[in-house]
């Protein structure tokens, strides 16, 4: 059976942990498990490697984990802790020689365009400055990369619209305060579920770990792991809390999931 893995570049809440100015347990912490980038994944399969997210650490992440090339990015949506690592993509443009496709929904690509304009032209053979050179898709149903089918899953981040994923036998569900009926049907039969859980206490645009949890115990999927992770949970020790088959993720996991 082919299989698809996925690398936690960050697992991190947007402020990231530790957080500036913060003198906190967690901030404080010397394990590594508790140092949280942004959030951001990429997913290998069939030698190509797809980014989810472009955050503003994204140079230093791939530095982290080795990774040394991407074959398209796709974006969960606009906001800044999400995208503004585009820029370094650059370099990926330059280690293939080519384009990058862009992956995401129409209120995505505004954001993007009014932030990164310049990265979407076609580059001019008489210029000599270094950006990125990317290409529009826009995410209007399910779509394929590298051969694979990617399956939106709609979903609510407060008040605003997001996208999760479905690759294979996993989905990737960040930035999530609640779980439309209509998107649980993309949820069922999951090797993997990646899924926002910010903190114990609720939140107006994310998940808590109870919260997190009514939705695991809905779809049971073989193993979870807790994304979006603020500075309120210590990695090892909220981990002797969670039940069997979900743990918080870190910066570097690598899991595999059927595909």
């Amino acid at each position: 059976m082919s299989s698809l893995q996925l690398l936690f570049l960050g697992s991190g809440t947007s402020a990231g942990v530790p957080m500036i100015g913060c003198k906190c347990a967690v901030c404080a912490s010397t394990d590594p498990h508790d140092h949280r980038t942004r959030p951001s994944v990429v997913i290998d399969y069939n030698g190509k490697r797809i980014l989810v997210d472009t955050t503003p650490e994204l140079r230093l992440q791939c530095l982290a984990n080795k990774v040394e090339s991407i074959d398209a990015v796709v974006y969960t949506h606009g906001h800044a802790d999400h995208i503004m690592g585009l820029d370094d993509v650059r370099r990926f443009n330059a280690i293939r020689q080519g384009p990058l496709d862009i992956w995401a929904d129409a209120p995505t690509h505004e954001t993007l365009t009014r932030c990164f304009g310049y990265a979407f032209r076609e580059p001019d053979p008489s210029e000599r400055v270094f950006r990125p050179h990317l290409i529009r898709r826009q995410i209007e149903g399910r779509f394929e990369i590298e051969g694979v089918t990617w399956t939106p899953i709609p979903l609510l981040h407060g008040r605003m619209p997001v996208l999760g994923f479905r690759v294979g036998a996993m989905a990737y569900c960040t930035d999530v305060s609640e779980v439309p009926e209509s998107s649980y049907e993309h949820l069922y039969n999951l090797d993997v579920l990646v899924i926002d859980a910010l903190a114990w206490h609720e939140h107006p645009t994310h998940l808590s770990i109870d919260q997190a949890l009514r939705v695991v115990d809905r779809v049971k999927p073989q193993r979870t792991y807790f994304t979006h992770i603020a500075h309120g949970l210590a990695h090892a020790a909220t981990n002797q809390k969670l039940p069997s088959g979900v743990q918080l993720a870190h910066d570097g996991l690598l899991v595999e999931a059927g595909l």
